[in-house]
C-alpha cells in the first residue's frame, strides 16, 4: 500500500473550472510541497455556456466529456493527480442557473438527495482521510444551485464520515480537523477592481465585472486564512486557460462567457468554519493541526 502523505487536502467543487478559479494557486502550492491534494467535482458542467465559436456545437454529454478533458489538462498544470467525480462520471448532471427549467431535471445535482450524494463523498473522505476540506459557503459563493448543493453535500459528508454508525462498509470513520469556505476580502476585491479600471484599455475585454460578480466576497473580518500563491500564478493561469470552453485569460485578468473582465487572484483567501484557528491570520490551511508532521494529523474516530 502506498504510504499516505502527511498533509492531505480535499476540495469539493460543482463544475470543472471552479477549482482553478477559486483555488488554483492553493492547489498548485500544496501539490508542489508534497501534500496530497484531492479534487472532488460534482458534475461535468454539461449546461455551461461555451465561449469559443469553434466549440459551440458541444452541449449536454458531449460538452461534459470535453470539459472532463479540460479538467484533466488543468490538473496537470497544477500538479494535482487525484481527481474524482462524485458518484462516478455522469452520476449528477449540471443543474443550469438558478430558476431555469433545467433545475427540475431529475438527473441534475440540484434534485439529488443530499444524504445519498454525501455518501459518495464519505467513501472518498474515508479513503483519503484529509485533515482539511475546502468548499463553498451556504450560498455557493454566488447562488448557483450546483454550488449550493455542493456545499450541502460537502458539509453533510463531513458529519457522516465521522460517524461510526454510518456506512461501516465505506471504511473506518474519519473526522476532518478543519473545514474552510472560499472567500475574497472586500478590500482586496475593491483594490483589484480599481487596478482593472486602469488596465482595461489594454485588455481584450471591453467591460469590467464588479465586486458583486465575484463569488465569496465578504467583509475583511470574516477572512481567517490567507494562502500566498503568487509563486504559482503561472500555474493557476495555465489551469484556467485549460478550461477553454469556459474561460478567456489575459493575465492577470480573465472573463467568463459574459465577457466581463475580473482579476485572477493568486493570493487566495478562506474562512475557517470548523476547527481550531491558529493565529489572527492563518497562512497555512494545516496550521494548528496536531502531529501534522506524521500521519496522525487529525482525529481518527474509534469504531
Amino acid at each position: 500500500m502506498t504510504e499516505r502523505a502527511a498533509r492531505r487536502l480535499m476540495l469539493v467543487h460543482a463544475h470543472p473550472d471552479d477549482e482553478s478559479i477559486n483555488n488554483g494557486a492553493t492547489m498548485a502550492r500544496y501539490a508542489a510541497e508534497g501534500a496530497q491534494v484531492t479534487l472532488v467535482t460534482c458534475t461535468l458542467g454539461e449546461r455551461g455556456e461555451v465561449i469559443p465559436a469553434g466549440l459551440r456545437h458541444l452541449s449536454g454529454a458531449a460538452l461534459g466529456a470535453h470539459r472532463r478533458q479540460e479538467l484533466d489538462a488543468a490538473m496537470r498544470e497544477l500538479g494535482v493527480e487525484d481527481v474524482r467525480l462524485l458518484g462516478g462520471a455522469g452520476r449528477y448532471q449540471d443543474s443550469g442557473m438558478m430558476g431555469l427549467p433545467d433545475n427540475d431535471d431529475p438527473g441534475c445535482l440540484w434534485q439529488a438527495d443530499v444524504d445519498q450524494a454525501a455518501e459518495h463523498l464519505v467513501a472518498v473522505i474515508r479513503e483519503v482521510r484529509p485533515q482539511v476540506l475546502v468548499t463553498y459557503d451556504d450560498n455557493g459563493g454566488y447562488g448557483h444551485p450546483d454550488h449550493i448543493q455542493a456545499h450541502r453535500i460537502a458539509m453533510r459528508a463531513v458529519d457522516l464520515a465521522a460517524d461510526p454508525a454510518v456506512r461501516p462498509d465505506l471504511g473506518g470513520p474519519w473526522r476532518i480537523a478543519k473545514v474552510y469556505w472560499n472567500r475574497v476580502p472586500r478590500s482586496v476585491a475593491e483594490a483589484a477592481f480599481a487596478r482593472l479600471e486602469d488596465d482595461l484599455p489594454e485588455l481584450p475585454f471591453d467591460t469590467p465585472a464588479t465586486v458583486g460578480d465575484v463569488p465569496g466576497v465578504v467583509d475583511d473580518e470574516r477572512v481567517t486564512t490567507r494562502i500566498d500563491g503568487t509563486a504559482y500564478a503561472a500555474a493557476k493561469a495555465a489551469a484556467m486557460r485549460a478550461h477553454a470552453t469556459q474561460i478567456e485569460v489575459a493575465e492577470p485578468y480573465f472573463a467568463l462567457s459574459n465577457k466581463l473582465a475580473q482579476p485572477v487572484f493568486t493570493t487566495e483567501y478562506y474562512e475557517l468554519v470548523r476547527g481550531e484557528r491558529a493565529g489572527e491570520m492563518e497562512t497555512d490551511l494545516f496550521a494548528g493541526i496536531a502531529g501534522i508532521a506524521g500521519t496522525e494529523g487529525t482525529e481518527e474516530v474509534a469504531p
